[in-house]
């Protein structure tokens, strides 16, 4: 499919990019200033449940107001909105979709909130709060009846819509589509009002086991699920887009617009075959197999959902047990190499019946021991892709969970390593913007390297969208080094990231250009493409894109000398231009240039933030002292900043994901332990645990298309950077307390789904496509390394003994003998190890772990270290006790040298033992 850039509105980014000192308002935002308009209140029936405050619209019985008991100022739905959105053509909870067809007939559609007439109000009855045949307002001619009942039974919400077929001839129903809206809407709210009043939604697309998961961006509880009532399976999850950016045959839309300020609203779709027949592409694989309904003349069923409420987001799958939901649990999650195995525990109130895998054979179940009222399945995979699995009960549902199957991790990196260095590599003699040599975006549809872009940057080696593909390849280095890619970085970071990006003389050394690449037609009057839209403001002159002042671009560069400081520092003869002195000066002069030239958006976290972290560690390590000092005072005065904000993860956005990990990190760093834990609980707010490899550990990110894509929309995007740059945090924070598993789930849900970007030639995609007429990877590299520059810094084994599921390995293979737990690491770097029961972490900073034995009785540890290679004739070998009551260790191999025990390796493996004080 040929893709092609997409028109939308003009919001923050266009602003703050052109401009870094603009306050972070959208451009949507800066409206609040002018007159709102006046709308007449809207007459409302309360009704109260033993879990809700609600009500309903008198005229149209739709869901105006959804508060939790308990809280105050909360509304799961935009109830404060209610009155701007009362006219036709906004959608509402208790709407309804419908495209339906009779034999011989064309696709019809029917929408309840397009044009809204009288409904009538229908006698109540048992349990039922209100209930109205709503058939008028669906639209003339459809040959059903509609109505739809508001339910409190047992103390439960539900809605249940019946549909009855009024013709003489069968009716196929190819959408049924239950909107749902809830308050995602950012637009007029500061951080502080957002995190309190706002929520996200997470859906589980897994047939009759889907829900929707509604969270607080806070992270705070409780949590509103959505469950399905019986036959009424989340089959898809569709976006209803914005009326006046829609496609012009698209009957489902909403009035209100989408943006960086909302995300919108979707359609729980019960049917999806008439969209799969008609607008979406025949290419896109969807997540479960578009069904359609059949309803002879007659003929009467009903579909529905439930809303409950769980405690905290930690408590989501405990409720969804409590509620007789079936409930599946991937270990270590649903990105399965082929070498690997993974489990998967199942729970549910009926048996499983028969298992299929799609495609054939893709994926293997072999039913294990199972106890605790949880059933046990060893999964094996074979082949690459999208895989998933359908679970049939005894009582007739059905559940899918969606996989990823990668090569071998470590092929996956290697394959990374080599397009990056490859593929993209770019030595374009007499390239007039003084990119040679570089590693530039790559068009995987062309297959080409992008030497021009209508978004400068993306072309131009900084900002994200242009920065992405270098940085992947040298953090690619850091565990995984290779010496012909490593000499290519060093050409790269010294000739171009020096010679060009970089501000290397002067007063402003170490200065960071928004990009290098520029439109100047006048200067270059034939070397830009026609075909190419050089009106859009991001089409930056060479005045703004030599600007020094965007603070996002550092933490690149940064990344870039700091690796090859690593690898000239613990490596043998790898890194032969310049010694490890000069490349650890270079990071710290970059970042001391970022908080001179590039203040404003410093005082936000970065992505890629925890760089600075490491930098600033290594200069203590190397014991410059004077450069250490200064740089821990640049970083306490933005830490102090943080530290007096109650959500202090402002960005360039309205709201974003991008500076919580930088946030949690420095929090940590200096103590501040619930700033620390309040940004943790943040980042559950927006990153779930869900069976779904799409949506497992994928912190939610919506506009970053429009930037690095090539296909620019607002879209919900799968494992954008987000996902593995917020695994950063919450990997630390479960080191500290083991007994959170949450934390660890999602975690490593988000470092592997890092890793799902890069394709069987090494080729990494921005992000994943959402959207069901597309389900595919962006067709650019774009930003995309910043994600593995998130996946290689948290690359581990993770050893665990859980209380119901026993001994567990996540990213390694576990074996038990006697007392004795034996792992061998699988993870793509196999240089960090965590020991759980002991709060033991260990890392190499040179050299590769084959396998650990753990004594549960005594607590030691016995590693096996690969042999010596050429580049590595020496382990470097950390470890500490990260648990408040962990014991600590200690070894009598090595020498301790800058924090680790240098270890001399053989042309064997090499054995250390580990041992408790």
């Amino acid at each position: 499919m040929k893709s092609v850039l997409r028109p939308l509105p003009l919001f923050a980014l266009a602003c703050a990019i052109a401009a870094p000192a603009v306050l972070p308002l959208t451009a949507l935002q800066a409206q609040e200033e002018k007159p709102k308009k006046v709308f007449p209140p809207i007459i409302k029936t309360e009704i109260t449940t033993p879990a809700f405050d609600l009500a309903l619209r008198a005229d149209t019985q739709t869901l105006a107001s959804l508060s939790p008991k308990g809280t105050e100022n909360f509304d799961f739905v935009p109830a404060g909105r209610e009155a701007e959105r009362a006219a036709n053509g906004y959608n509402h909870i208790g709407d309804l979709h419908l495209r339906v067809r009779q034999p011989g007939g064309e696709w019809t559609d029917y929408n309840s909130s397009a044009m809204r007439k009288q409904i009538t109000a229908l006698a109540g009855g048992k349990d039922v709060i209100a209930a109205a045949d709503i058939t008028s307002s669906m639209g003339d001619g459809l040959p059903l009846k509609v109505e739809r009942r508001w339910l409190n039974e047992d103390g439960v919400l539900a809605m249940r819509f019946t549909l009855e077929n009024t013709s003489s001839q069968a009716v196929e129903i190819g959408v049924l589509g239950m909107p749902m809206v809830f308050d995602n809407i950012i637009l007029d709210r500061d951080l502080d009002q957002a995190h309190q009043q706002a929520s996200f939604v997470d859906p589980y697309i897994g047939r009759d086991a889907g829900y929707l998961q509604v969270t607080r961006l806070s992270g705070e509880g409780p949590v509103l699920l959505v469950l399905p009532e019986k036959g009424t399976p989340l089959e898809a999850y569709k976006p209803i887009f914005e009326k006046a950016w829609a496609k012009k045959d698209d009957n489902f839309t909403d009035l209100s617009p989408r943006g960086q300020v909302s995300e919108g609203f979707y359609d729980w779709t019960v049917a999806s075959k008439g969209f799969a027949e008609k607008e979406w592409s025949k290419a896109a694989r969807q997540w479960n197999e578009p069904t359609s309904i059949t309803l002879k003349p007659g003929e009467h069923r009903s579909y529905g959902v439930r809303f409950v409420t769980a405690p905290s987001i930690r408590k989501i799958e405990d409720t969804l047990v409590a509620n007789k939901r079936p409930v599946a649990v991937g270990i270590p999650g649903y990105v399965v190499p082929t070498d690997q195995s993974a489990s998967l525990f199942l729970k549910a109130p009926s048996k499983v019946k028969s298992i299929e895998s799609f495609p054939e054979g893709s994926l293997t179940l072999t039913d294990e021991a199972s106890g605790d009222g949880w059933a046990r399945y060893k999964v094996k995979a074979s082949g690459w892709g999208r895989a998933r699995l359908t679970l049939t009960y005894a009582d007739g549902e059905k559940q899918t969970v969606s996989y990823y199957i990668t090569k071998p991790l470590e092929q996956v990196v290697g394959d990374l390593g080599h397009f990056t260095t490859h593929q993209q590599w770019f030595e374009g003699k007499g390239d007039p913007f003084h990119r040679s040599p570089a590693i530039l975006s790559y068009d995987r549809e062309e297959n080409k390297i992008l030497t021009q872009d209508e978004r400068v940057w993306v072309a131009g080696m900084s900002d994200e969208g242009g920065a992405g593909a270098w940085v992947a390849a040298a953090i690619k280095q850091l565990d995984n080094p290779d010496p012909e890619e490593v000499a290519r970085i060093e050409r790269l970071v010294d000739e171009t990231v020096i010679g060009t990006l970089q501000i290397a003389d002067g007063e402003h050394k170490g200065g960071v250009k928004k990009s290098i690449f520029y439109y100047e037609p006048e200067e270059f009057p034939d070397y830009y493409d026609p075909q190419i839209n050089w009106k859009n403001w991001t089409a930056w002159n060479k005045e703004h894109s030599n600007d020094l002042g965007r603070t996002y671009n550092y933490p690149h560069v940064a990344i870039g000398h700091w690796v090859l400081y690593r690898l000239a520092r613990d490596h043998a003869d790898l890194v032969k231009r310049h010694d490890w002195q000069f490349y650890l000066k270079w990071a710290y002069v970059t970042t001391v240039a970022m908080m001179r030239d590039a203040p404003y958006y410093a005082r936000f976290g970065l992505m890629e933030g925890d760089v600075f972290l490491d930098i600033l560690k290594d200069l203590e390590k190397e014991g410059m002292t004077k450069e250490a000092a200064n740089m821990k005072r640049l970083m306490t005065e933005r830490a102090d900043i943080w530290r007096s904000m109650k959500y202090p993860f402002g960005s360039e956005m309205a709201w974003d994901s991008t500076g919580q990990p930088e946030v949690y990190a420095w929090m940590d760093h200096f103590g501040y332990q619930p700033q620390a834990e309040a940004t943790r609980e943040v980042i559950l707010g927006y990153d779930p645990t869900i069976p779904s490899w799409g949506y497992n550990g994928n912190a939610r990110r919506y506009w970053d298309f429009l930037y690095g894509g090539k296909v620019s929309r607002i879209e919900r995007q799968i494992h954008h950077y987000g996902s593995a740059l917020n695994a950063v945090p919450l990997f630390t924070a479960y080191r500290k307390n083991p007994k959170d598993f949450h934390l660890l789930r999602v975690a490593y849900g988000g470092m592997m789904g890092g890793i799902t970007n890069i394709d069987q030639e090494g080729f990494g995609s921005a992000a994943f496509h959402s959207y069901p007429d597309m389900m595919q990877w962006d067709a650019i590299t774009g930003d995309y390394g910043m994600g593995f520059y998130g996946h290689a810094i948290t690359a581990a084994t993770y050893l665990v003994d859980h209380p119901q599921f026993g001994w567990l390995g996540f990213g390694a293979k576990v074996e038990q003998s006697g007392k004795t737990i034996q792992v061998t690491p699988q993870d793509s770097a196999r240089s960090r190890l965590f020991i759980a029961p002991a709060g033991l972490w260990i890392t190499l900073e040179s050299g590769k772990i084959a396998s650990a034995d753990y004594d549960t009785e005594t607590g030691t540890v016995r590693l096996s270290l690969d042999p010596a290679s050429a580049i590595t004739p020496r382990a470097r070998l950390a470890f500490e006790t990260t648990t408040a009551d962990g014991r600590p260790y200690a070894t009598d191999t090595g020498t301790l040298e800058r924090g680790a025990y240098a270890i001399d390796l053989g042309t064997g493996k090499t054995e250390v033992t580990l041992s408790p004080k």
